[in-house]
């Protein structure tokens, strides 16, 4: 490495530490968190409605997850079902029954707690329209590629697409389906300016990402 890419190394080395430096200079108390005081003013934590709606959010990847690689292990739901394309649609449609109660029970919640007057707008209700269309494009687009065992952990059935779907929506954002489905519910929390919709999409968003992370070490 000659001089002159040292001394650059060096600048730029400099310039990553003045910015941490900055970083751990902010002083935090003094940010303004009182919207986030009044977000959670509107939220019950306590109530049966939320808790199942959350237990609903996190039950359903974990459950579609551990059972696809116990197929994928033991193969007994293709034995069950005499054959692994039947059992593939047996677990997709309770994957979609699953999901769909998963969408009620947010509805409900939603529906039970308080609306938040900041979200109560114009601007943001269109927000959540445009989020809706966006959504169900990426998750209709997807289903689409994948067709329905893709879709649906065909795979871990031994049922192999003939080659990686990389059209899209695959070539503008990994995963389309889960955050698809995450936009959804984003733009029903906007549209019924429901604060608790929020923090329940935010755990939406929470479970997706851990399930991708668990579904990146398959098999």
């Amino acid at each position: 490495m000659s001089d002159s890419d040292t001394a650059a190394a060096g600048d730029k080395h400099s310039e990553l530490l003045d910015c941490c430096g900055g970083l751990n200079n902010i002083d935090y108390s003094k940010m303004d968190l009182k919207w986030m005081e009044e977000l959670l003013k509107h939220i019950n934590f306590h109530d049966s409605n939320f808790c199942i709606a959350v237990i609903a959010i996190i039950f359903n990847p974990l459950f579609w997850n551990v059972v696809a690689r116990w197929e994928h292990r033991t193969r007994r739901l293709s034995k069950l079902f005499g054959s692994p394309y039947l059992a593939c649609y047996c677990l997709g449609f309770v994957i979609i029954l699953l999901n769909v109660y998963r969408s009620h029970s947010m509805t409900v919640a939603m529906k039970a707690q308080a609306r938040w007057e900041v979200m109560d707008r114009t601007d943001v209700f269109y927000t959540g329209v445009a989020l809706i269309v966006l959504g169900t494009l990426l998750v209709v687009s997807s289903f689409l590629a994948l067709g329905f065992t893709g879709t649906f952990l065909g795979d871990y059935f031994g049922i192999l697409m003939d080659e990686k779907v990389t059209g899209f929506p695959f070539n503008i954002v990994e995963n389309p389906m889960y955050w698809g489905s995450t936009a959804n519910y984003l733009g029903l929390a906007l549209i019924g300016a429901s604060p608790v919709g929020l923090v329940l999409t935010a755990i939406v968003a929470g479970a997706y990402k851990v399930a991708i992370r668990y579904e990146g070490r398959r098999h």
